[in-house]
C-alpha cells in the first residue's frame, strides 16, 4: 500500500466538479483507492462516498492506494490534488 497526506487548500475543499473527474479517471484503474479525513473514509472510486466526506479547506486528507501500479496511481492522485484540492 502506497499513502500520502494532503491538507486541503482550496477554498472549497474537496469540491464537486474535481472530485468528478477524479472519480471517473479512477474507476478505469484497477487499484483499490481509500480517502480518509479524521475518523471518515470513503471509497475514491464512488462521488456520493467522496462528497460524504466533507473535507473543508484546511483539513487533511490521507489517501491510500492498494494494487496494482499503486506507486504510479499515488504520484498522479499527488498531482490531482496540488492542482484541485
Amino acid at each position: 500500500m502506497t499513502s500520502f497526506d494532503y491538507t486541503l487548500t482550496n477554498p472549497m475543499g474537496l469540491h464537486m466538479r474535481p472530485a468528478g473527474v477524479m472519480v471517473k479517471r479512477l474507476a478505469a484503474l484497477p487499484c483499490a483507492v481509500t480517502l480518509r479525513c479524521g475518523t471518515r473514509s470513503a471509497n475514491a472510486k464512488g462521488i456520493f462516498s467522496v462528497m460524504a466526506l466533507a473535507a473543508k479547506c484546511g483539513e487533511t486528507v490521507t489517501v491510500e492506494v492498494e494494487g496494482e501500479d499503486e506507486q504510479a496511481v499515488a504520484k498522479e492522485l499527488q498531482i490531482f490534488f496540488r492542482e484541485n484540492f
